[in-house]
């Protein structure tokens, strides 16, 4: 008998010799995790943070099918059911909402999500460090601030009384334009000042997974007469595909959410036609006009929108080989 036929011999290819193997022992489920004690109390505030912040406040969506009095409570406020739905549907500002919402998400999906991966590229082929790690402190610097110091910074260069921009565009014989009141500026605006704030950020992820790269790849490629450009397509970026593809299906699931504070900050009377969106909508019916329960049934509608995106993202991302996010 010769070695491949022994090796061959002593495989369990029957069925019953398969069955017949014992079963792999498994540790209980608390000895896993205390022999990983050590990574789960790292994980142990983010899974606070999220339980009381983020899983414990659902329970308040109830409201959304009551007329909700903060006096009578939710046990005591009548049940509606989806009155509220109804009524937000059949409104016309809904219309005005999603239009608004749904053509900004756009902006940023098309201009804002490409540039932390056109930026990470870049400073990947920078070769003298000091150089690379100031370009990356001045890019991080806008995510530190606050809403409110951009907007303010902003107003300062574009407002028609001594913005230094309009001055600029005065002293070479042109008109002022009215970037803050102008309708037809706000979502250019909105759309620059989101770049300039977190695509700095968003760059240490995509960073992250080219380190992850093997040096050999490339050696192979600059062997074979690949230059940088090439070495860059069909190398770094078949890398670091998984990564934006998570990072995508991620930012589906913000279509509708684009945050308060920072359209609330840009929004006045002139242009509130094409920037009120959802996010606003419900802090003036909830906040200003006392309308609880109907502002969480919109703010519920746009969460559940976000849930039904990532999934069908997710599906859509496995279908094609991708792994998703789960």
């Amino acid at each position: 008998m010769t070695v491949l036929e022994a090796a061959q011999s002593t495989q369990p290819d029957a069925p019953e010799a398969r069955d017949a193997l014992p079963p792999l022992r498994t540790r209980p489920w608390w000895q896993e995790v205390w022999r990983h004690k050590a990574l789960y109390l790292m994980a142990l505030p983010g899974i606070v943070y999220f339980i009381v912040f983020k899983y414990v406040p659902m329970g308040g969506l109830v409201i959304a099918f009551q007329d909700y009095s903060p006096f009578r409570g939710i046990g005591g406020s009548p049940w509606v059911g989806f009155e509220h739905f109804i009524r937000f549907f059949t409104e016309d500002t809904f219309m005005m909402l999603l239009t608004n919402t749904v053509i900004i998400s756009v902006l940023l999906l098309v201009f804002a999500f490409p540039v932390p991966i056109i930026l990470a590229l870049l400073l990947n082929e920078v070769r003298t460090r000091v150089f690379q790690r100031s370009i990356q402190t001045v890019i991080y610097l806008p995510h530190f601030m606050s809403w409110v110091i951009v907007v303010s910074l902003f107003y300062v260069l574009l407002t028609t009384d001594g913005g230094g921009i309009n001055n600029l565009l005065v002293s070479w014989g042109f008109d002022e334009v009215p970037f803050l009141t102008d309708p037809n500026w706000l979502r250019p605006l909105y759309t620059i000042q989101e770049i300039w704030k977190s695509a700095g950020w968003g760059t240490i992820i995509y960073l992250a997974a080219m380190t992850a790269v093997d040096l050999q790849l490339y050696e192979a490629a600059e062997i074979d007469g690949a230059g940088r450009w090439r070495q860059t397509w069909h190398i770094t970026l078949p890398a670091i595909r998984p990564t934006i593809i998570v990072m995508f299906i991620l930012s589906i699931g913000d279509f509708l959410e684009l945050g308060f504070e920072h359209m609330f900050l840009m929004l006045n009377s002139l242009n509130r036609e094409v920037g009120e969106i959802f996010d606003t909508y419900v802090y003036t019916a909830g906040i200003q006009n006392g309308q609880l329960s109907y502002a969480t049934a919109v703010g519920l509608f746009k969460g559940l929108v976000g849930l039904v995106l990532v999934i069908m993202a997710n599906r859509l991302a496995k279908k094609f080989g991708e792994e998703g996010v789960f």
